[in-house]
């Protein structure tokens, strides 16, 4: 094979089957629909997963796991990472982190955890720390401050009882 021959015998646009057009077509008489049957018809519909009448491989497989709706979403960075990112006296907080592309991916909970030497005193404003971030932070002269928590959700409440009228209590 030769360079010039690579694209030889390529069509740029493939010819239509033109159905039900006789049978000098090649697609002519039952027009590619075989003989009778289920898919010989106008209308043929089945469920994606049907597999003759066996089992569905979706239904054979067992299921296992759990995906908590209702979890908290915790992005995480260590102060070693800040202290690269970020200038002396910087003030770093989820937007900052956010505006500098520093953490890409979304998250609902931000976590500085103390992996990494910090040098800079930087003013980190986060929902939770680790117990060496925060010494870390402190330690190098910044301040760590705790941006209030999102609340968890709790599923069942217990509605507050009807208060007993008068009249049945004296019963």
């Amino acid at each position: 094979m030769n360079l010039h021959e690579i694209n030889s015998g390529i069509k740029r646009f493939k010819k239509i089957k033109r159905r039900g057009r006789g049978i000098g077509s090649g697609h002519g008489k039952t027009s590619t629909r075989g003989h009778k049957g289920q898919f010989g018809r106008s209308g043929v519909s089945f469920h994606p997963a049907f597999q003759g009448g066996s089992m569905p491989l979706v239904r054979r497989i067992p299921k296992r796991g759990f995906n908590n709706k209702f979890a908290l979403i915790v992005g995480e960075i260590n102060v070693g990472r800040l202290d690269a990112c970020f200038e002396a006296g910087a003030t770093v907080t989820p937007a900052t982190l956010k505006e500098q592309a520093v953490l890409k991916h979304p998250y609902k909970i931000l976590k500085i955890l103390g992996n990494g030497e910090i040098t800079k005193p930087l003013k980190v404003s986060a929902h939770r720390f680790s117990q060496s971030a925060k010494e870390k932070i402190e330690k190098a002269g910044g301040q760590a401050t705790l941006l209030p928590n999102k609340k968890p959700v709790v599923k069942n409440k217990m509605r507050p009882l009807k208060k007993k009228s008068a009249a049945a209590a004296k019963k």
